[in-house]
């Protein structure tokens, strides 16, 4: 069921207590600290970022985020993240679409992304949408072991 109802804008630091919330009640999050989100959203950071939240319009209240990092002609797909209690309902989606809307105003032409190789949810998500396997790192992420998929998907696609 897709979720056209819900609202997706810029993160703002009213928007990180929610954040942080979303992120440490789901295990596969990147359980980034806050300092991470803060800088995330500063304007003279380095290198330059897209977050965005998506706001569940039957709360009022974030229900998923997403940060992208841009380096062009690249921009690097940092974390996604969606609630529980909203996934598989096109917000994953709705995120990923708006993220591109903003992209596509930039000189990038391509988002890069790395995930687990045993989250399978996240590997299926980002087919659907048209990300190719490009490699692998072999023994990246820790606790517990294992490779990371490195994906790539073309700005101009038209699953998105």
């Amino acid at each position: 069921m897709s979720s056209p109802e819900v609202e997706v804008r810029r993160m703002n630091v009213g928007d990180l207590d929610r954040v942080m919330e979303i992120d440490a009640s789901l295990s596969e999050a990147p359980h980034w600290p806050l300092s991470a989100y803060r800088e995330a959203l500063a304007p003279i950071a380095g290198p330059p970022r897209i977050a965005l939240v998506a706001i569940d319009p039957d709360t009022g209240n974030v229900a998923g985020f997403a940060v992208a990092s841009l380096v062009p002609p690249q921009a690097e797909l940092e974390t996604i993240v969606v609630a529980a209690n909203r996934q598989r309902r096109g917000l994953g989606r709705r995120l990923m679409q708006a993220l591109a809307v903003e992209l596509r105003q930039s000189p990038v032409v391509e988002i890069l992304l790395e995930v687990r190789a045993s989250n399978q949810p996240a590997l299926a998500f980002y087919r659907r949408l048209g990300f190719l396997e490009t490699g692998r790192r072999p023994r990246y992420y820790a606790d517990p072991e294992q490779d990371a998929v490195l994906m790539t998907m073309r700005l101009d696609a038209p699953d998105l």
